[in-house]
């Protein structure tokens, strides 16, 4: 036998016509490369704002961050033509550590994240007080969202000249919760801009209830699209169809798509309870391990809610919460 026929040494190795060198898996760590901030994203290609606040570079992603790893709201560091030219196309290279990450999925059991937006402190939820009707449960789940994230919410109620807000704010009453109110014909514009200044704010709403509209009494160069409410249905139309950042001072405002569902499937029901600081209160006098379902043994909110200590929105309180715990487990008991 000639053993020479399994020698791998004698294996000719077929040199590289193109005399290329292997690829390393050492990737450089631009330190010279430009920060900035992602204010866009469309098809692969990030509008992403630099140093100067009028300079808005247009970039695209580095392979090897990964395909949907940079969204709006991102700092970022940026190499190549940074220079925001027409026709230029810098790169992102890094994305540089989120404090806040907002999420949603399409419903309560899908546990597959939707990002909506990265870097956000502030929240605005923005609600019709009629036409659209407001949704105190949709609001629950944007406190929900917020407070799972870590961003501070903040209510902002449209269309007041259509319907006194009193009744629909009464669901909130046990939360601290900062409330602006509006009218199409006077928009609180100088509240709005010291809420923004210095902030990243995300706003947030159902379609129809105007969010684009305070964006662009904010922002006029922004000109987002506008929709009216169907006179049938008593819904809105969907049109912001991108989430879009625009500088206000010294801050950002993030301007959403309208949705009509806010899916909380990445949320632990554990951490619910923070949405809900007037049950939360009550909660540390629960047993350990307690559900606040309304199977639960003694459940101190349950006695509370019972006992008239949480005021006559207590039980409408008790029952948002619950509603929020049995779509994240379907397997609890419903009333």
């Amino acid at each position: 036998m000639d053993w020479d026929e399994y020698d791998e040494s004698s294996v000719r190795v077929r040199p590289n016509p193109k005399g290329n060198r292997p690829r390393s898996k050492v990737r450089p760590k631009h330190e010279d490369a430009v920060a900035g901030l992602v204010t866009a994203v469309d098809r692969g290609r990030y509008r992403v704002a630099v140093a100067d606040p009028d300079r808005v570079v247009v970039a695209t992603a580095a392979r090897e961050l990964g395909r949907g790893a940079v969204v709006t709201g991102d700092r970022v560091a940026l190499v190549g033509d940074v220079s925001g030219a027409q026709g230029t196309l810098a790169r992102i290279v890094r994305v540089e550590e989120r404090e806040t990450l907002l999420r949603r999925s399409a419903d309560d059991t899908d546990a597959v994240e939707r990002v909506i937006v990265a870097n956000a402190d502030r929240m605005l939820i923005v609600v019709a007080a009629a036409d659209p009707e407001p949704r105190p449960r949709l609001v629950d789940r944007y406190l929900v969202a917020a407070y799972d994230a870590g961003i501070e919410p903040i209510l902002v109620v449209t269309k007041t000249d259509l319907a006194d807000p009193a009744p629909f704010l009464e669901n909130f009453a046990g939360l601290e919760l900062r409330v602006v109110r509006s009218r199409p014909d006077d928009p609180p514009l100088d509240e709005l801009r010291a809420l923004v200044d210095g902030h990243l704010v995300v706003a947030v709403g159902h379609s129809g209830v105007g969010k684009s509209t305070l964006v662009n009494a904010l922002v006029p160069a922004a000109e987002r699209a506008t929709g009216a409410v169907n006179a049938v249905t008593g819904r809105g139309r969907h049109t912001s169809s991108s989430t879009v950042a625009y500088r206000v001072g010294d801050g950002w405002i993030v301007d959403t798509p309208g949705v009509r569902s806010f899916g909380l499937g990445h949320v632990e029901p554990e951490r619910m309870l923070g949405a809900f600081a007037d049950l939360a209160a009550i909660a540390e006098e629960c047993p350990r391990g307690c559900t606040h379902l309304p199977d639960a043994p003694d459940c101190a909110i349950e006695d509370a809610v019972g006992q008239g200590r949480l005021g006559p929105r207590g039980r409408a309180r008790l029952d948002s919460f619950q509603r929020l715990l049995r779509s994240l487990t379907p397997e609890a008991p419903h009333r």
